[in-house]
């Protein structure tokens, strides 16, 4: 399975992205405690983070700076440039609309 296939189910996405931390920790030579001390958090934290058994977007931010991998982090939220189309767009979907009124036509009985 490729990682561009959405089919990962997020248990699934969460067991990849603890392996790949769990290698990058292990190619710089540290074990769990050293990482989490580095990380300002627990030995438990991070086991929950490489088995992929639930941890917090903290954590992971916290351990992924620790591991001086902040380029994962802006390839998840690159900055978006807005246009100024949509800065236009933006503004006139806040604009209550402008009403109309005609003059009343007054009706005769003569016709």
């Amino acid at each position: 399975m490729s990682l561009s296939e959405p089919q990962r189910s997020t248990d699934e996405w969460m067991l990849h992205l603890g392996s790949q931390i769990r290698a990058l920790r292990i190619r710089t030579n540290l074990d769990q405690t050293e990482l989490a001390a580095l990380a300002n958090s627990s030995t438990g934290a991070i086991k929950n983070l490489e088995n992929g058994k639930g941890s917090s977007l903290k954590t992971m931010v916290k351990v992924i700076r620790a591991l001086n991998r902040t380029d994962w982090l802006e390839l998840l939220a690159p900055m978006m440039p807005i246009s100024p189309m949509q800065i236009l767009k933006a503004k006139q979907k806040n604009k209550p609309r402008m009403k109309v009124y005609r003059a009343r036509q007054v009706k005769t009985d003569n016709g």
